[in-house]
C-alpha cells in the first residue's frame, strides 16, 4: 500500500504541475486538464487511500511519525477541496502529496529496518 500511495502521490503532483504549464504556457488541455470535477474525485480517492494505507503503516510498524506526517498532508489535501480551482488548490495539494509520499517512504523505510532486525 505504501508503494501505491507513493505513486500516486507523485502522479498527482505531476499532473497539478503538468495541467499548470501546458494550460498556463501553452494553452492546451485546460477543458481535461484543470477540470474541477478531476480534482475533487482525485483528490478525495487519494486522501481515502493515504488515509488507509498511513493507518496500516501505522498498525504494522509501530510509529506514529508517518502517521503524523501523513496526517498533516492529508489535511493539506482535503483543504485543497474547499479553496476553489486554482493556484490555492494546486499549492494545497502539492504540499500535501508531498508530505504524504514522504510518510509512505517513512513506513517503507520502517519495513525494511523491521525485517532486517
Amino acid at each position: 500500500m505504501d508503494r501505491f500511495g507513493v505513486l500516486l502521490s507523485g502522479l498527482c503532483a505531476v499532473h497539478c504541475i503538468l495541467g499548470i504549464v501546458l494550460v498556463g504556457v501553452l494553452g492546451l488541455g485546460g477543458q481535461f486538464l484543470l477540470a474541477p470535477e478531476i480534482h475533487e474525485i482525485g483528490l478525495a480517492l487519494a486522501v481515502a487511500i493515504g488515509a488507509i494505507s498511513l493507518g496500516f503503516g501505522v498498525l504494522r510498524h509501530r510509529r506514529i511519525e508517518p502517521v503524523i506526517l501523513g496526517g498533516v498532508g492529508l489535511s493539506l489535501m482535503t483543504a485543497a477541496l474547499f479553496v476553489g480551482h486554482g493556484l490555492p488548490e494546486a499549492v494545497l495539494t502539492i504540499l500535501g502529496v508531498c508530505l504524504v509520499a514522504t510518510a509512505h517512504m517513512r513506513n517503507l523505510q520502517g519495513h525494511s529496518l523491521h525485517k532486517s532486525a
